[in-house]
C-alpha cells in the first residue's frame, strides 16, 4: 500500500455459501482510494459474487467489509456511496439517453436544473452529446456501453463496480474501451474494483491484480509481480498471452540440470528437487531463443506459424510435448513447417513448479 493513498475497501475473510457451494472463501484484500483494482479469473472462481458483496446486494455468511474505514458489513446498500455496472447494459430501452442517465437522479429528488447539468456533463465526457434523445436500440454496442457507464458515473460514486463489462463487445470495441475506462477513471479520479476473465485485460488496465481461484485470492500484485514471479502452476497458467509453456522435465543424472524436450537447461539457483520427482518448467514464449547449433538429443519440429504482425508464434513438438516460441517477423520468415528449429532458454527465464501440487521451487 502506497504512502499517500488510503484505503477506499477492505475485505476481511469474507465468505458467502449457498447450499453445498462456497462462492467466496476467507476473502481478504485491499483496495486503494483512486486505484484501479482487477479482479481476475475464469468463471465461477467468485468474481461476480465479490462484487455483489461489496454493492450490498450479497450479505455474507462471515468476514467483515469496510469502505472508507467504516463497517459495512450488513449496513444497507443505500449510503455505501458504490456503483455498479453490470455484464449486461441493463439499460431502459424505452427510455432516451438522457432520460437513462437522469433515471438515478430522480429516484435520489436531485433538482431538475442540476440533473440537467450532469447529464449534459457526463454525456459530454463520454461523447454522447449528439445521442440524448437516441433509445438504446438504436446505439451501437459501444455506445450502449458508454450509456450503461455514465448512468453509474453520474451519481459521482466513490467507488464503481464493473462486472466483465466488455464481454458482449466486439474485440475492436473492447479495445477501444479499455482505453475509455482508463481514460474515465483517471478524469474521475474514483476507485475502481473491475472483475474480468481476459488477461490482457487484467495485465493493460490494472494497477493491482488479485488473481482468484475457488473463491479465495492466491495472489496479489502488480501486472509486472503477476508476470514475472507466479506464486504458482495456476497463476503462472493464467496471465500472460501467448500463455506460459509449461513443459513435463525431469532432472539429468548429475541432478545439476533439467532434461527438457529441446535439450538440457541448467538448474537455476540452488533449487533442491528429489530424484524422480514430477516438476513442471515455465517459460515465456518470448524469452525461447533459438539456438545456435543443433542439439543431438532433442531437436523440436515445428508445427504451427501464427502470424501477428511484427511477430509469428511458432508452435513446435519434441518428445510427446508441445510448446511455442514468440519470434520477431524477420526471424520467422525463413523457417518452415515440419523443418526441425533447435531452441534454448537461459537458466534465470525459467520458472520451477512441483508436479503434485503446483507450488514453486524456491
Amino acid at each position: 500500500m502506497s504512502a499517500s493513498r488510503s484505503v477506499a475497501l477492505r475485505l476481511e475473510g469474507l465468505t458467502k455459501t449457498y447450499g453445498a457451494t462456497t462462492a467466496i472463501r476467507d476473502l481478504t484484500f485491499d483496495v486503494e482510494e483512486g486505484g484501479f483494482f482487477v479482479l481476475f479469473g475464469p468463471s465461477s472462481v467468485g468474481k461476480t459474487t465479490t462484487l455483489r458483496t461489496i454493492a450490498g446486494l450479497v450479505q455474507p455468511d462471515a468476514g467483515t467489509l469496510e469502505i472508507g474505514g467504516r463497517d459495512f458489513t450488513r449496513a444497507p446498500i443505500k449510503g455505501r456511496g458504490i456503483s455498479m455496472v453490470f455484464q449486461s447494459f441493463a439499460l431502459y430501452p424505452h427510455l432516451t439517453v438522457y432520460d437513462n442517465f437522469a433515471y438515478p437522479l430522480r429516484e435520489e429528488k436531485t433538482a431538475r436544473g442540476e440533473i440537467d447539468r450532469r447529464v449534459n456533463e457526463t454525456a459530454e465526457i463520454l461523447r454522447l452529446s449528439h445521442r440524448l434523445r437516441s433509445k438504446p436500440g438504436t446505439l451501437s454496442g459501444g455506445e450502449q456501453q458508454r450509456v450503461a457507464l455514465g448512468r453509474s458515473l453520474i451519481r459521482r460514486p466513490k467507488i464503481l463496480l464493473l462486472d466483465e463489462p466488455l464481454t458482449n463487445l466486439d474485440a475492436k470495441l473492447r479495445h477501444e474501451m479499455r482505453a475509455e475506462l482508463k481514460r474515465l477513471h483517471r478524469q474521475f479520479g474514483m476507485t475502481v474494483v473491475y472483475a474480468t476473465p481476459d488477461e490482457l485485460e487484467a495485465l493493460s488496465m490494472g494497477e493491482e491484480i488479485a488473481v482468484m481461484q475457488n473463491g479465495k485470492v492466491v495472489q496479489q500484485g502488480t501486472p509486472d509481480e503477476l508476470y514475472d514471479a507466479p506464486a504458482d502452476l495456476y497463476v503462472a497458467s493464467k496471465l500472460g498471452s501467448p500463455h506460459m509453456n509449461l513443459i513435463d522435465v525431469s532432472t539429468d543424472r548429475s541432478g545439476t540440470a533439467l532434461d527438457t524436450p529441446f535439450g538440457p537447461v541448467g538448474l537455476p539457483g540452488t533449487h533442491a528437487i528429489a530424484l524422480g520427482e514430477r516438476i513442471v518448467m515455465g517459460v515465456r514464449p518470448s524469452d525461447l531463443r533459438i539456438a545456435d547449433g543443433p542439439n543431438a538429443r532433442a531437436i523440436p519440429t515445428v508445427q504451427l506459424l501464427e502470424p501477428l504482425g511484427d511477430v509469428t508464434v511458432v508452435s513446435l513438438s519434441s518428445a510427446g510435448q508441445s510448446y511455442r516460441i514468440l519470434l520477431p517477423e524477420a526471424q520467422a520468415t525463413v523457417i518452415r513447417i515440419g523443418e526441425p528449429l533447435p531452441i534454448t532458454v537461459a537458466p534465470d527465464k525459467i520458472h520451477l513448479f512441483r508436479g503434485h501440487d503446483g507450488s514453486p521451487l524456491r
